[in-house]
């Protein structure tokens, strides 16, 4: 009698479980048996990074109605695809991103540029202009033009509220009836008075105050930005501007981070943005410095991870918060320069406006895919996701990564930029060189931001 080894294996170890699903397939992971794992490794990386860049577009509709510059958006509350505009020809436009439709448009909003668009509730919108007045407005009611109506608005507003200068800014409280307004001074407002209840200003500050934000986890913080280069937090309770901090170069946007209360960023004049702890207000906790003209808007993501900002060079930018340069940078041929950005509730898209009369649509993440994703290529982009991230400081991998194409005119200007800061550089390392030991020391960025600060 003879004795015979077999190998038997169960076939439903080495057959698909289902029908249509693929062959099991078994490896050996011994890396004695795969001597040139990691160099495969390093090429699924780099074609990995590099097929990334090459599905990177961004860009994916344009919302149009508007015939002016669009300077202010405001998502809706409680709505993923909903989103109001407002424009330099008076004109208001709810637009449904998803849809890619107008819910409504009020064209006669008020006479001249609408500065100041917020919501009171997820069916009325609050706006502001230059023509002394703030207007509520019911947005659940179409206002499209009839042919006999023309130059007229058919629909009404809910009620006029009557300021006594040019209004830039206009902010609703998260949870009372209240808001606030800008103007050379900053008001309070109930939606049931028609009177302003309550006038908080700082007792220096004489110039127009361009921006005013509710802070949405402390409510009875109010910020504010002006012409005079300050910023400074007020708080309603005690109708008293509570400090007061004068920058070097004037801010042009701030929006409070929706998960830590007390970061604020602030977009400024000079080409960067600030992110700045309340409680500690003397210098800005970082620095994000990519632009190369002014920033004029900015306006945190959902997540609080990342941010969007929109600059006078045409670009829009998208940042990871606390990583202080290279970001994904974001143009057309036809964009002008950037007014106003938001992102939509869910972070997944952009949206911007321009003084070339367009709201557009973008990608959070340039390369990801829309649609449906099978659970088999959900699987690889995590793969290739992994990869990138563990290969990201090979020298190769990371150029790609890093790799953007921009406009020409944006390229030269960050090259003069460049080249100026580092003449600027020279020209006090030679200073400090030549004077006596001690007596010039050299000095942070960080530390030149804020000039001075008051409470």
């Amino acid at each position: 009698m003879v004795k015979i080894s077999v190998l038997q294996r169960a076939p439903s170890a080495h057959l698909p479980a289902r029908p249509g699903d693929p062959t099991p397939t078994h490896r050996n992971l011994d890396p004695l048996h795969h001597p040139f794992s990691r160099a495969r490794e390093r090429i699924r990386a780099l074609n990995a990074a590099k097929m990334e860049r090459m599905f990177s577009k961004p860009f994916i509709a344009a919302l149009e109605g508007h015939s002016d510059a669009v300077e202010v958006l405001a998502r809706r509350p409680n709505s993923i695809t909903d989103v109001a505009s407002a424009s330099w020809d008076g004109e208001i436009i709810v637009h449904n991103s998803g849809r890619r439709t107008h819910l409504a448009k009020i064209p006669g909003a008020h006479k001249g540029k609408v500065s100041g668009l917020c919501w009171a509730d997820e069916n009325r919108i609050l706006s502001c202009g230059v023509d002394r007045n703030i207007k509520m407005w019911d947005a659940c009611q179409d206002a499209q033009l009839d042919p006999s109506e023309a130059g007229q608005s058919r629909l009404k507003p809910l009620a006029v509220f009557p300021g006594k200068g040019t209004l830039h800014s206009i902010d609703h409280h998260t949870k009372d009836p209240i808001f606030a307004s800008s103007s050379t001074i900053v008001q309070i407002w109930d939606e049931t008075k028609s009177a302003p209840i309550m006038d908080i200003t700082f007792s220096t500050s004489a110039e127009s105050v361009t921006r005013v934000r509710f802070n949405p986890s402390e409510p009875s913080v109010l910020a504010s930005i002006g012409s005079d280069r300050t910023f400074i937090l007020y708080d309603i309770r005690t109708g008293k501007a509570e400090r007061r901090v004068v920058m070097q170069m004037k801010n042009n946007d701030l929006s409070w981070s929706p998960t830590f209360p007390t970061t604020i960023l602030l977009a400024s004049e000079d080409h960067s943005l600030y992110t700045f702890d309340t409680r500690r207000l003397d210098t800005p906790t970082q620095m994000y410095k990519a632009h190369v003209s002014a920033v004029t808007s900015c306006d945190w993501s959902p997540t609080g991870t990342e941010f969007v900002s929109g600059g006078w060079d045409r670009t829009l930018r998208i940042w990871k918060e606390g990583r202080g340069s290279q970001p994904e940078v974001y143009h057309t041929k036809r964009m002008q320069r950037v007014l106003a950005t938001a992102f939509t509730a869910d972070a997944r898209f952009v949206l911007s406006g321009s003084d070339d009369g367009n709201v557009r649509i973008w990608k959070a993440n340039a390369s990801e895919k829309l649609g449906v994703i099978t659970a088999r290529e959900r699987s690889a982009i995590e793969y290739r996701d992994a990869l990138k991230d563990r290969w990201k400081m090979d020298a190769e991998i990371g150029k790609v990564q890093r790799s953007r194409h921009i406009p020409k005119p944006v390229y030269k200007a960050a090259q003069l930029k460049r080249t100026m800061e580092e003449a600027q550089r020279v020209k006090e390392e030679r200073r400090r060189r030549h004077t006596r030991a001690g007596e010039s020391k050299p000095k942070a960025a960080r530390k030149k931001v804020v000039i001075a600060e008051q409470s």
